[in-house]
């Protein structure tokens, strides 16, 4: 099997840039390689599923610009292809006092990022937007939506496919090296000096190779003889859902506002596409990249993330935090508290324990949040024909098809296709 181009990691982000470069590259040969049986199955399964209109990023960076771009592209592409998906809004509500100067600069800094439709709103408007949600100001953000993101996927793997792009399930990639001898196909010597095996011992021969790998792509980087930082460490994100018999205190996204002492957003009511409404995450450490039930355990993935100095430096500058996501974990009644600041009525005979994710924090040695987008490949024979997506945050998935575009201008710059 010979391929120009080879694509690790079938997730939202991988797919949609395997459709961008085949869009623009149509006489080129092109493959994903993903691990499991599926596609989109671990970060882009188990979201939200919220369309982010890009308020919370700092202006002019890769989040600001890719998050606006994206969920225009986002909108457009389920109207073109019949996705079902709600632009349902957003409210970013602020409950005390000293909240109201945070979220009047989070009001600026969305009209700074060009987000459509943004304005402040008293406490009577938000009750006849959200009749149940009690707060003193909000942001009012209706360009915000909810969509099923592995229906986008799996329709930009389609997309792929029907080009005459190929997709490799059960595909873990373990080793990438330049071949050792082949015979010659072209008078630059060889035409596919990339090798990549899998844990099978399968291969696949390619000219160049994309990473978008999520929870893994610090490893693949190593793999490939690149750079190890940023290091990825797994943060578990657990929802509570309503009961369905309450899901109608909710009618569009109900967020708090940030904090910027604390490294994640904090507890927000986010309805689905099916009808549900889920309520969280929290945010406590994985002890395992892919470990969604609480007691999912692997040695080596709990090692590598305690043996990095990056994540003590983290976890002693928010100590406090900490323990207190590790303690709503634990207990309902502390989560449901968290939800009373917005919606009075709820308690925790109106809850149920809900599905969990995994976030692919990156994070830098001297215990940083990695907050933006980050791209780079290496040097020597193989670095030079390899780009790493290193860090794909939220609002990823929002992104992927302006991501996508961005990752088909860097390939053909590096790899001058």
């Amino acid at each position: 099997s010979t391929f120009d181009v080879a694509v690790v990691g079938a997730g939202i982000v991988g797919l949609a840039a395997a459709r961008e470069l085949l869009r623009r590259h149509p006489a080129l040969a092109f493959a994903v390689l993903e691990k499991e049986p599926e596609l989109a199955h671990h970060q882009s399964g188990h979201n939200s599923g919220v369309i982010h209109s890009g308020i919370y990023y700092k202006p002019g960076s890769l989040k600001a610009k890719l998050c606006v771009q994206g969920a225009a592209l986002c909108y457009e592409y389920c109207d073109q292809k019949g996705i079902p998906y709600k632009r349902c809004g957003k409210l970013i509500v602020a409950v005390e006092q000293d909240e109201i100067p945070r979220l009047k600069a989070l009001y600026e800094r969305g009209l700074q990022n060009n987000v459509p439709g943004l304005k402040l709103i008293g406490a009577k408007e938000i009750q006849a937007k959200e009749p149940f949600c009690r707060g003193l100001m909000a942001l009012d953000s209706p360009y915000t939506g909810i969509v099923n993101y592995k229906q986008v996927a799996q329709s930009f793997a389609e997309d792929f496919q029907e080009a005459g792009g190929t997709i490799l399930t059960d595909f873990e990639v373990t080793n990438m090296e330049m071949a050792k001898e082949s015979s010659s196909e072209s008078e630059d010597g060889l035409k596919y000096p990339v090798v990549v095996r899998n844990s099978k011992g399968e291969e696949i021969y390619c000219q160049h190779i994309v990473t978008c790998a999520g929870l893994y792509s610090d490893r693949l980087s190593e793999i490939s003889g690149c750079s190890p930082e940023p290091r990825i460490v797994p943060f578990r994100g657990d929802y509570l859902v309503l009961k369905p018999e309450k899901c109608y205190m909710v009618k569009g996204n109900i967020y708090p506002v940030p904090n910027p002492r604390f490294p994640f957003l904090g507890f927000h009511f986010t309805p689905r596409m099916d009808g549900s409404v889920w309520l969280g995450p929290n945010a406590v450490l994985a002890f395992k990249r892919e470990g969604y039930k609480l007691f999912d355990f692997s040695a080596g993935d709990f090692i590598d993330a305690v043996t990095y100095s990056g994540l003590w430096k983290l976890v002693l500058r928010n100590l406090s935090y900490g323990l207190s996501e590790i303690y709503r974990a634990c207990f309902l009644s502390a989560q449901v508290k968290q939800l009373q600041k917005f919606i009075p009525e709820v308690t925790i005979n109106d809850v149920l324990r809900g599905p969990s994710g995994v976030r692919a924090q990156a994070l830098d040695s001297d215990g940083n949040l990695v907050d933006d987008f980050v791209f780079d490949g290496g040097s020597g024979d193989i670095g030079s024909r390899i780009l790493h997506v290193r860090n794909a945050p939220s609002p990823a998935a929002t992104s992927s098809l302006a991501i996508a575009k961005m990752i088909a201008d860097e390939v053909k710059q590096r790899f001058e296709l």
